[in-house]
């Protein structure tokens, strides 16, 4: 049955008299469940993130690589990004494509990615790295094809994270325009290089910055947020654990834990 919008409101208030509700007591529960006042709790997890010192965070790390190993998830601290970019490189120089003999990577826009300048790093072993930028002088359609190609043809995908969870090994990635979520789930390797300080402790953590933090809230909240906690696994098939059936069959996280 559809209601016509003349008569949707007289239906609702018809089930509000028939529960014993009201307007205020609606709008009451409304208020209790979207609270925008700052409880002590929240504030002090807040606290604890934003003081959180060096060490600290190496501390976070140390929790992050020892979870991380039970998941089949690797990670590769490095003191600065000229490290990253040279763990990437050798990362593409030990490994092999799955199908294939062609090695080719993709990676997101992103600055941090930027710097690492992997298309020339790359040039020597000739493995072409690709972007998932669009730009304005060609149709979007054409674009998306050929950028999806891409994505299918590398073995290698390389994206950034906003968050990393200490206590769980799981990655928090927003989506934004031009980081193409099929990056990390398409190519059998993917890579993300992070910053120290974007560990987080947990999950608690991670909603209080969300919904609390100035800079978070400027941000804004994209349309969707995935959370990654080691290579794609499954045990469909007579319980026997398989890596890489739905997605990638190795993760590999470069920290940056230079100040």
């Amino acid at each position: 049955m559809s209601l016509s919008a003349s008569h949707q409101e007289p239906f609702l208030a018809t089930i509000r008299r028939a529960l014993g509700q009201t307007t205020d007591t609606i709008a009451d529960r409304r208020s209790k469940l979207f609270d925008r006042r700052l409880d002590t709790d929240t504030r002090t997890i807040l606290d604890t993130i934003h003081q959180r010192s060096h060490d600290d965070r190496q501390l976070l790390l140390d929790r992050f690589c020892e979870q991380a190993k039970p998941l089949h998830l690797n990670i590769i601290p490095v003191t600065n990004k000229a490290a990253a970019a040279d763990a990437i490189v050798e990362l593409v120089a030990t490994t092999t494509p799955e199908w294939g003999d062609q090695k080719s990577v993709v990676r997101w826009p992103d600055p941090l990615l930027d710097e690492l300048d992997l298309e020339t790093r790359l040039a020597t072993q000739e493995v072409p790295v690709h972007t998932t930028r669009l730009d304005t002088a060609t149709p979007v359609d054409d674009q998306r094809a050929a950028i999806r190609g891409q994505v299918i043809d590398a073995y290698i995908g390389i994206t950034t994270a906003d968050f990393c969870l200490a206590d769980t090994a799981t990655l928090v990635m927003k989506s934004r325009p031009d980081q193409a979520r099929a990056v990390s789930l398409v190519p059998s390797i993917h890579v993300a290089v992070v910053r120290l300080d974007q560990l987080l402790a947990d999950l608690k953590e991670l909603y209080a910055l969300l919904r609390w933090d100035n800079t978070q809230w400027k941000a804004g909240l994209t349309h969707h947020m995935v959370m990654i906690s080691g290579p794609s696994k499954t045990a469909d098939i007579e319980l026997v654990m398989v890596h890489g059936a739905h997605g990638p069959r190795a993760v590999h996280v470069v920290v940056i834990t230079g100040r």
